[in-house]
């Protein structure tokens, strides 16, 4: 089998410099290290073929980056994103259906799990890959309605994830990332995206990563 932290780890990162302001481009991003997690998860996906030969995504919300991998699990690359304000692993109830003007700031989660992706409408009739629809979850690039004191897109290409919570519970990555290597892939079939929590343990969000371990352990 690869030897998937080096394959993650060897990949070079996305950066979202090209599409920020010469002045705010300054600071070069951080290159992006694979997480233990991250490679837990994603060793667990390419040993038990989980994605059912549809490409994934697994997204490190602890460290705001994100890992894109084919249907054949071949690691395609790693970029930074923006996610929730609020730190938590699941949606509050209802927020689905509640205007953006109603969500309180411990409502801007992005939920932790395992979502199949799947291209559909948004507001506006624009097509977004709707990451968890019934909670309004989706993967997008920054939006253009963005207000610019949020500064999203210097978010997204400072150097540690401390200020990559701004949005409402999407997942904002890079523009051109999106438009020419998410969206060719996701946009027939759909794909998997695996979020990791931040704060409920990694078996509880994902149950068949302890049994995977436990067959490692056995003799």
């Amino acid at each position: 089998m690869i030897n998937l932290f080096l394959a993650l780890a060897g990949l070079a990162s996305v950066s979202p410099a090209a599409e920020v302001r010469p002045s705010a481009a300054a600071q070069p991003a951080a290159e992006i290290t694979p997480s233990e997690a991250a490679v837990r998860v994603a060793d667990w996906i390419a040993a038990s073929g989980d994605n059912r030969a549809l490409p994934y995504i697994i997204v490190d919300k602890a460290n705001a980056s994100l890992f894109l991998f084919d249907r054949k699990g071949k690691p395609l690359g790693k970029v930074p994103v923006l996610i929730g304000v609020a730190t938590g692993d699941d949606a509050s109830p209802g927020v689905g259906s509640k205007n953006l003007a109603e969500i309180g700031p411990a409502e801007k989660t992005t939920p932790a799990g395992r979502f199949l992706a799947k291209y559909g409408l948004a507001a506006g009739r624009k097509r977004v890959l709707w990451v968890d629809y019934a909670t309004s979850v989706a993967l997008h690039p920054i939006p253009g309605s963005a207000s610019a004191k949020e500064r999203r897109r210097q978010r997204m290409l400072s150097p540690t994830p401390d200020d990559n919570r701004i949005t409402f519970g999407c997942i904002n990555v890079p523009g051109a990332f999106y438009s020419k290597t998410v969206r060719p892939l996701f946009q027939k079939k759909g794909g998997y995206v695996y979020v990791l929590p931040d704060t409920r343990p990694l078996e509880a969000v994902f149950p068949r990563l302890r049994v995977q371990a436990l067959s490692n352990a056995t003799p």
